[in-house]
């Protein structure tokens, strides 16, 4: 019996070639699909950059709140999409979620599309 590789969004995008080397496959494309459409929403973006450029690169939700005319529970979803796509790492303490960008995926993300030239 075959067990078939599934990978996330950022691991798919990890073992790319570059956009500008070589044209991705349909495959291919469809996997890397969720980590652009993850980014292509602006309070995502902006949530992403504010974590990123928070004091010591982490963030708690209770952090992000004040920069959005948004209700928690709303940012909290957007944090998720976020974290579900692999762009953001988080951990939990007390009743807190901290999120800290996981820079690989980002490095991986700009090496697809050719950012590393």
């Amino acid at each position: 019996m075959s067990k078939s590789l599934t990978l996330t969004p950022t691991e798919t995008v990890a073992c790319c070639s570059p956009l500008v080397a070589s044209p991705l496959t349909e495959e291919t494309a469809e996997r890397i699909a969720p980590l652009l459409k993850a980014i292509a929403d602006p309070v995502r973006l902006r949530l992403l950059s504010l974590v990123a450029a928070h004091d010591g690169g982490e963030a708690c939700v209770c952090d992000l709140n004040d920069a959005f005319e948004l209700s928690q529970p709303t940012i909290s979803h957007h944090l998720k999409v976020l974290h579900e796509a692999g762009l953001l790492d988080r951990s939990k303490r007390g009743v807190w979620v901290y999120y800290r960008v996981h820079q690989e995926a980002l490095s991986d993300l700009a090496a697809l599309i050719g950012g590393g030239r």
